[in-house]
């Protein structure tokens, strides 16, 4: 299967704009489920004004959420596919900055000293491609998450020793949410990482903090420490905006990796309550897209 990199241009800006439009159905599920559950009279306030905020957006076309984020295109390729690498990554940036000019979007990223901003939402090593492989023949999936300030600001790193063991583990995540309170718009995804290096941990608690509601860590231990890790981050009483609740996170979502003896990396990444992303699809006939 040969793709066109004009194509891909064409899709990674719809990817975009898609994205910051409309919310993927298990984080609205989400939202009723915190809902139904939530005892605190102000946290269930709270809930109901973010879901009319949700249905309004959708209904009037407008963004979810004035943060267009930084952006973040992960590609996932086929054994089948034929694409020339390079080529790719410039449709990516292409199509990034043509859904910002084209819709328009803020543009929310500049240069990291300077703080020039070229108003394309692209930059030095931005957007953020992330590339991976699959055993689906004729298959190019693209997904897209526009990754706000706000949550992006509450990432953490420990490294922490093995003595420590799961018990430095939960203190460490238990402690970092608690300190971003309300300054990541609760209810969110906390993503954790544990083990690799300090590096591949850090991606790992993005992975784990932009996975869909409802997944499960495909490591048993991983599974085992967010069920403990979800029910105590519940228990904290930060609540929605952080005034007071129990519905402080949708979920806690962790993802491993194998570790040096010596050491354990941590690694906590929230994902605000506007838990944005979206994906397309590429066959040998159509493009489909989805969450």
């Amino acid at each position: 299967m040969k793709i066109d990199s004009r194509i891909v241009e064409d899709v990674c800006k719809a990817l975009y704009i898609r994205a910051l439009k409309v919310l993927p159905d298990d984080i609205k599920q989400g939202f009723a489920r915190l809902d139904a559950a939530e005892s605190d009279a102000t946290g269930k306030a709270i809930l109901g004004t973010m879901m009319q905020n949700i249905k309004v957006a959708e209904s009037t076309d407008n963004l979810l959420c004035q943060d267009t984020g930084i952006p973040i295109y992960n590609v996932t390729i086929g054994p089948n596919v034929q694409l020339d690498g390079h080529q790719l990554k410039q449709a990516i940036v292409r199509g990034c900055a043509a859904a910002t000019h084209e819709h328009p979007l803020r543009s929310s990223v500049v240069h990291p000293i300077t703080r020039a901003n070229d108003h394309t939402n692209t930059g030095r090593r931005v957007p953020v491609i992330n590339i991976d492989f699959s055993d689906e023949p004729e298959v190019l999936r693209i997904e897209m998450i526009p990754k706000g300030s706000g949550s992006e600001n509450g990432s953490f790193l420990k490294m922490c020793v093995p003595a420590e063991g799961v018990d430095g583990i939960k203190t460490f995540v238990v402690d970092k949410v608690i300190e971003a309170g309300g300054k990541v718009c609760p209810p969110t995804i906390v993503g954790v990482g544990v083990g690799g290096t300090a590096d591949l941990c850090v991606h790992l608690a993005k992975i784990a903090a932009t996975r869909a509601l409802g997944s499960v860590c495909d490591d048993e231990e991983g599974a085992k420490l967010e069920r403990e890790l979800t029910a105590a981050v519940n228990s904290l009483g930060i609540g929605p905006q952080g005034l007071g609740g129990d519905s402080t996170a949708f979920a806690v979502h962790v993802e491993t990796a194998a570790t040096h003896i010596t050491m354990n990396p941590v690694a906590v990444n929230i994902q605000c309550h506007s838990a944005r992303r979206a994906t397309a699809t590429f066959t040998p006939n159509t493009v489909e897209y989805g969450f």
